[in-house]
């Protein structure tokens, strides 16, 4: 039986460049994702500051002031109220989310925006995604079952919301139309008047111009007398 002699001098350098390789590989994705990270994190965030969110965590965490001898607790009602403001506004970033979703996904399959804008949107997602279950668990334990409906009483209170604003837009215009459509009554009636005051004329024009006209015609002259050469006798 034949013996194959393994040369492992000869391998170690190979093995020395993969597993050189193969670090720089490694220190090289943990540099890029540590980068990547980095940039993400610096990037200006989708939404603004959550002020309903705040509100209501500062309504939860309330501490006794110093030196009093009972603690002040907010009502229960309270925060019920505050969690449904912040439910609120969670279904009008949703709203702009679901808006903005298909524009930036076209944009960037165009290459009009760069990565960075993408970035952004998908971290707005996932914290939007977070906020939702937060919300759930909150209501759940503010009221037993109440998570499964919040968002549909959100929803109509937005709707709401979003009713009355357009309807004082509305209202808000209602002055200035008022002022426009005067003046475009007054700049008809007037065109009006002007029309029918030119068709008063125009008759007269008509009537005089159909009158006879007497036309002078000379008497005719009598006719000249000829003189005809009387032949005398001879």
């Amino acid at each position: 039986m034949m013996v194959v002699s393994i040369d492992w001098r000869g391998l170690m350098l190979p093995f020395a460049y993969v597993a050189v390789l193969g670090g720089a590989l490694m220190t090289f994705s943990s540099i890029y994702r540590k980068r990547k990270a980095a940039e993400s994190a610096n990037l200006e965030p989708w939404f603004g500051p959550h002020l309903q969110r705040n509100i209501y965590l500062t309504l939860l965490h309330l501490e006794p002031e110093t030196g009093s001898e009972k603690s002040p607790k907010v009502p229960e009602s309270v925060l019920r109220a505050a969690l449904l403001r912040r439910a609120v506004e969670d279904i009008h970033r949703i709203i702009q989310i679901r808006t903005a979703k298909a524009a930036c996904g076209t944009l960037l399959q165009r290459g009009s925006v760069g990565d960075d804008l993408w970035q952004r949107f998908s971290r707005a997602e996932k914290e939007m995604e977070e906020e939702l279950r937060d919300v759930v668990m909150e209501a759940n334990a503010l009221a037993p079952n109440w998570g499964q409906t919040i968002f549909q009483s959100a929803n109509e209170i937005a709707a709401n919301a979003m009713l009355r604003k357009r309807l004082d837009e509305i209202q808000s215009q209602t002055e200035s139309e008022k002022l426009w459509w005067e003046k475009r009554r007054e700049s008809i009636q007037k065109d009006f008047m002007k029309e029918l005051d030119e068709g008063e004329k125009a008759p007269s024009a008509v009537a005089s111009e159909d009158e006879p006209v007497l036309v002078e015609q000379d008497t005719p002259s009598a006719p000249p007398t000829s003189t005809k050469k009387k032949k005398g006798k001879k």
